[in-house]
């Protein structure tokens, strides 16, 4: 079974338009609708994403943290 796949709008009479498709002239068809869920665009998303990740790769001593961690593990 081949499926097809058409993005569309439903008209506000309740009208689907389809594309023509010579393979579908004439033959049962089962129509699942899925409402696609509206996203709306984060304006601040590049400002947030530099505020939660800033200082993550920063100049940091390395070596003391894993001193530290080692020194409270091992205790």
């Amino acid at each position: 079974m081949q499926a097809y796949r058409f993005e569309t709008r439903i008209s506000k009479k309740g009208v689907i338009q389809l594309p023509f498709n010579q393979q579908l002239i004439d033959r049962e068809v089962e129509i699942i609708i899925l409402p696609k869920q509206d996203l709306k665009a984060n304006r601040n998303a590049s400002v947030d994403f530099v505020n939660k990740w800033a200082g993550f790769l920063s100049n940091i001593n390395i070596e003391d943290s894993k001193f530290q961690y080692l020194k409270e593990k091992y205790k």
